[in-house]
């Protein structure tokens, strides 16, 4: 990758947060227009539920392929394809005027997204070589890999109220084009290695398969399994809403999380992981989670906001704020140059089948537990409560089991300076991070 000058290096790394942020975005906006685009829309119950699975499937399947195809044709030119494919899809889905064109356009939109977020993470760490540099960069972007979601829920929120579901993809074109602009101008051209090998076509094809199928059994475990209780989880969780919250007042709720979690990523993370190595922080971060989520699993019925949530939900913050830098520089870390699309596709992968596959653990938990607890007579909100209470501590245990796991056999390299032989002082390197 050719070397840019510090400020452009800098400016790059934004271009790829704004392009990976459209598309984060787009995985979380979209769940709160779905009751307008049925009603505008005629979608049946069940099929409704293909205008998000026809994106998962076609991203989840295809994150390795696009990772693969950034190392062989370069990582530079995916990107820009990607985000080219997904502007173009979210025009489609915008001014869809059918369920069918609708769940088509979902699907290309999926394919562009996975482009994009295949090769980003691989770009940003061939633009930043120095441990600070890196460091601070990773904990940037890795914020808005993080975080992008709750402001893609107050962001639904406000254009399906003030506008129409039509503008949560609309909203993608303008974002979409300056960001091809802005990348075809500030990232890098492709330096391609010599490949000893081509793309093993008929591989590549077994594994999107494979990961499509694997998708498509975790997004429709739920419906295909738990269909008496899903209905009961909907008119328990409507009956909830009409008492609290709409789209607005729920995405609001997600800023002081999305705040703290901006502060560790940005100001926090990198300092701790120069100071400390990659390990402590891990760990550290996975132990807030944990605690967050074991906090979260005493919350009440008639619990109030700011004692029973608010301080779970900054201590989630905190914690994803810290851990998730140290995260992609443990796996992104020892990677070779010619490899990091491929990797970077396998981090992404791991991150959407992890999510996706721990959610349905705890949906399936969470609905047992409902059922159970309707069937002894309690009331749905309270049944729904408790089995929230139960997903939320089986969530806690994951992740303090994860903070184990990486305080006993994460043996990343030492976070040291590209110029061994020149020293530099601890306040210098934090210095250095910054652009």
């Amino acid at each position: 990758m050719t070397e840019l000058p510090d400020r452009s290096r800098w400016l790059a790394l934004y271009v790829l947060c704004l392009g990976d942020l459209m598309i984060v975005l787009d995985s979380s906006i979209v769940n709160v227009a779905l009751p307008s685009i049925q009603a505008d829309l005629g979608f049946s119950q069940s099929a409704l539920a293909w205008v998000v699975n026809a994106y998962l499937l076609t991203f989840g399947g295809f994150l390795l392929l696009s990772g693969r195809l950034g190392d062989l044709l370069g990582n530079k030119r995916v990107f820009q394809g990607g985000v080219v494919s997904f502007t173009v899809a979210s025009v489609a889905c915008g001014l869809a005027p059918s369920p069918e064109l609708l769940v088509v356009g979902r699907a290309v939109q999926g394919l562009g997204g996975a482009a994009v977020s295949a090769v980003a993470l691989a770009l940003v760490m061939g633009l930043f070589s120095e441990p600070a540099e890196r460091a601070k960069a990773m904990g940037f972007f890795g914020f808005v890999m993080s975080g992008g979601g709750a402001v893609g829920v107050l962001l639904g929120g406000v254009l399906t109220g003030l506008l129409s579901w039509h503008w949560i993809f609309l909203v993608n074109v303008p974002i979409g084009v300056a960001v091809w602009v802005a990348a075809r101008r500030a990232l890098p051209s492709d330096e391609l290695a010599p490949q000893t090998s081509r793309l093993d076509v008929v591989g590549a094809a077994l594994v999107t398969i494979a990961l499509m199928v694997t998708v498509y059994a975790v997004v429709g475990g739920n419906e295909a399994g738990w269909t008496s209780a899903r209905t009961l989880l909907l008119l328990a969780l409507g009956a909830l809403l009409l008492v609290a919250y709409d789209a607005l007042e729920v995405g609001l709720a997600f800023i002081p999380t999305s705040v703290v979690m901006a502060y560790c990523s940005l100001r926090v993370s990198d300092r701790l992981v120069l100071r400390f190595g990659i390990r402590p922080p891990l760990v550290a971060g996975l132990a807030l989670a944990a605690t967050s989520l074991a906090l979260f699993s005493r919350a009440p019925v008639d619990g109030a906001f700011a004692i029973d949530v608010l301080p779970a939900m900054l201590l989630l913050g905190a914690g994803a704020g810290v851990a998730f830098n140290p995260v992609l520089l443990a796996a992104m870390g020892d990677v070779e140059p010619d490899e990091a699309g491929l990797a970077s596709g396998v981090v992404n992968t791991s991150f959407m089948m992890g999510g996706a596959l721990g959610l349905a653990v705890l949906v399936s938990l969470s609905t047992a537990r409902t059922e159970s607890l309707l069937d002894g007579g309690a009331s749905p909100v309270a049944a729904l409560n408790g089995g929230y209470q139960l997903g939320f501590a089986v969530g806690a245990a994951f992740a303090l089991l994860a903070a184990a796991v990486g305080g006993l056999l994460l043996r990343p390299k030492p976070m040291v300076d590209a110029h061994p032989h020149e020293p530099t002082p601890a306040g210098e390197a934090t210095a250095a991070g910054s652009p």
